[in-house]
Formats: structure tokens, C-alpha cells, sequence
């Protein structure tokens, strides 16, 4: 059925290759990035930037997907939003605003590769009344079956550098049409309405001024991400009595029977911030002190923020996708998230806020 889908699509719609790298200054350009988790469009916002910082003065026009939504709804990048949601695909009046959004005048699409490569995006990209698509021809010597629905491919090979950043390894489909930035850090745009949310949070803390604010996400929704909640409990009674500190956890629904085991066996009260927008969280997360997280989605909104981070790594590797920065820090130690102890986590915290505190004095 797979053979027989590709066949009828590559007789219809495939079209014909142009191996020029020149692509003039597209004004109006559509970025299709549907197949992306929250943690994996994040990672990649450098592109996003790239093409910004390129052409300034163009249009930008993003389809996303339900997951991933909300971490850009805000980005000062894109100038449009588009949720594709799969759900919706029978009901005709979606349909007709979904291509009459396809059928503008575009000068350029671009379907940017993450982690593995989507028929469906590629469906999209051809779709739009576009002069110019750019999309994988291969990846890591694996061909796409759909490369056809593309007139400019690029061969993307990341087993060269095994150990580059997700961040980097996004600007590989267009990097060889001049589209490049120097600035592969993750970014969240928020607002004055969210950092007023953060605030009125904090304030219920009763934070006192000598007091530290850290923040958690003891959440993931891979299982193999998930360091013990034991142990999460343990890092905050060791932080606890080496500092005056709060604390509090974000997450959602789904990480309710993590956030009631803390709940039952923390000595200490703890703030919860559930539930909220993604902007509200970047926001809380950059007037804190310190962010400690499993290696999930939560992981690269604290990543877009300048705030301290430590983030726990198990089987995925942490060169790949931990956040970039001075200040972020990451521990491995196996693909077994739990061969990472107590100890070693609390002496990167320690050690993250004494420079905090030292700096903070000399001011």
C-alpha cells in the first residue's frame, strides 16, 4: 500500500529538480514543521532565525502541529501560525482555510529536518503555490522516498558529526542557499501578561529577599527520561539545607502522579505551576535561579531562557539536544537516567549557585 501511495503521488505530483543554489530574496516564504515534538521544533529555532536574519524583511508563515504549538505562538520570528491538526483534516471548512493558506503566493518553502523525515510536510510543502521548495534528498545515506516533491534536495549527512547539536544540524537543509546564523540558541518569546503571571506566582511563594528561587520538572513523557522521584526529593532536601530556597514544579495533567509522590514525601512546601502556557512558563523559568529537569520538552523552554540549568540525560545524547550556553549544564553518566546519583547533581547545583551568589554580592 506504501509502494502503491508513493507511485501515485511521484506520477502527480513530482516535480522537476533544480540544482542551482541561487534563490534571489523570497519575501514570502512558508516553513512546514507539523511533524516536530515541542522539544524537537524548540531545538531548532535557529532556523527560524536564520531565515530571519537572512531575509529581514520577509514574511513568515510556520505550520506547526498540536504538540508543538504553543512553544511558538509568541516567537518573534514568524509573522503567522498555522496548527495542522490531523484530527481535523474531514471537516471541510479547516480544509478550505488550510488551502486557501496554501494556495497564497509563496517564494520559498522550506521543510526542515530534526530527527527523521515526513511525507506528510512533504505533501504540504508541494502542495503550496510556492516558485522554490527546499527538503531533504537523504538523510544519514537513507534516500527519501519524496524527494521528488521537491525541485531543490540536499543530501543531509549528520554521521560526520555525530555528537553536533540539533540546533546546528536544523540549518543543514538550507545552509547550502546561504541561509546561516551565528546564534544557535533557543528562544521563547513572552510578553508583559506572562512575566505578570510569573510575578503573581512568585509572590504567593512569599519569597523572601535572601531566598533562591528553583524550579523542577520531575516529568518526561519518555519513561527512560525520568530520573527517580526518590532521588528528586533527596536533591531538594540537600539544597535545601545548604541555602535559604524555594522551590516549585511545572507540568501538566500528565505528570500528576509524579507531582503527588514529591507532594507525599517532600519535607518541604513547594509551589506548583500546572497547566500554564509555555510563554508563562519561559517567563517564571527566567526570573528563577536555578532549573533542574529531566531531558524532555520543559528541558528547551528552561533552555531559551538565560537562567542557570542542570538537565539529566539517559539514553539520548545530551551533545544532540542538551540546551546551549554558558550557563546549561548536563549529566550523563549511562543510558540508564538512574546511574546518575544525588551527589553529582547537587555539587553542579552548589557549584552553579555560588557563582550566582559571589556575583549577585559584588553588585
Amino acid at each position: 500500500m506504501s509502494k502503491l501511495i508513493y507511485w501515485i503521488v511521484k506520477k502527480l505530483f513530482s516535480v522537476e529538480e533544480n540544482k542551482s543554489l541561487k534563490i534571489g530574496k523570497p519575501q514570502k516564504i512558508l516553513i512546514v514543521r507539523q511533524h516536530n515534538q515541542l522539544g524537537d521544533l524548540l531545538a531548532g529555532v535557529s532556523l527560524l532565525r536564520a531565515v530571519k536574519e537572512t531575509f529581514p524583511q520577509s514574511n513568515i508563515t510556520l505550520v506547526v502541529s498540536p504538540s508543538n504549538y504553543h512553544g511558538v505562538i509568541k516567537n518573534k520570528f514568524i509573522d503567522r501560525l498555522f496548527n495542522f491538526d490531523k484530527k481535523k483534516i474531514f471537516n471541510p471548512a479547516y480544509i478550505k482555510c488550510f488551502f486557501r493558506l496554501l494556495r497564497e503566493e509563496y517564494d520559498l518553502v522550506i521543510v526542515p529536518v530534526t530527527v527523521s523525515i515526513s511525507f506528510t510536510s512533504n505533501l504540504i510543502a508541494r502542495f503550496s503555490n510556492s516558485k522554490i521548495r527546499i527538503g531533504a534528498n537523504s538523510l544519514d545515506g537513507k534516500q527519501n522516498k519524496s524527494a521528488f516533491l521537491f525541485d531543490r534536495r540536499v543530501d543531509i549527512d549528520w554521521r560526520k558529526y555525530p555528537d553536533s547539536n540539533v540546533a546546528e544540524r536544523s540549518l543543514d537543509v538550507v545552509l547550502p542557499f546561504g541561509i546561516s546564523t551565528k546564534n544557535f540558541h533557543s528562544e521563547i518569546s513572552f510578553d508583559n501578561e506572562d512575566i505578570a503571571s510569573a510575578k503573581r506566582f512568585i509572590s504567593e511563594l512569599k519569597l523572601s529577599p535572601e531566598e533562591l528561587l528553583i524550579g523542577f520538572h520531575v516529568g518526561a513523557g519518555k519513561i527512560p527520561n525520568r530520573w527517580s522521584l526518590k532521588k528528586f526529593v533527596w536533591l531538594m532536601e540537600m539544597l535545601k539545607e545548604n541555602y535559604p530556597v524555594k522551590f516549585y514544579l511545572t507540568g501538566s495533567f500528565a505528570d500528576k502522579e509524579e507531582i503527588d509522590y514529591i507532594k507525599a514525601n517532600s519535607k518541604y512546601e513547594f509551589g506548583l505551576f500546572i497547566n500554564k502556557k509555555i510563554p508563562e512558563v519561559a517567563a517564571l523559568i527566567s526570573l528563577s535561579d536555578l532549573f533542574i529537569s529531566n531531558d524532555t520538552g520543559i528541558m528547551h523552554v528552561a533552555g531559551s531562557t538565560k537562567t542557570p540549568q542542570v538537565s539529566l540525560f539517559g539514553p539520548t545524547n545530551p551533545f544532540n539536544w542538551a540546551p546551549i550556553g554558558e550557563n546549561k549544564k548536563f549529566i550523563r553518566k549511562s543510558e540508564l537516567i538512574d546511574d546518575i546519583n544525588v551527589g553529582e547533581v547537587f555539587e553542579t547545583c552548589i557549584s552553579i549557585l555560588k557563582k550566582k551568589v559571589k556575583e549577585e554580592n559584588a553588585v
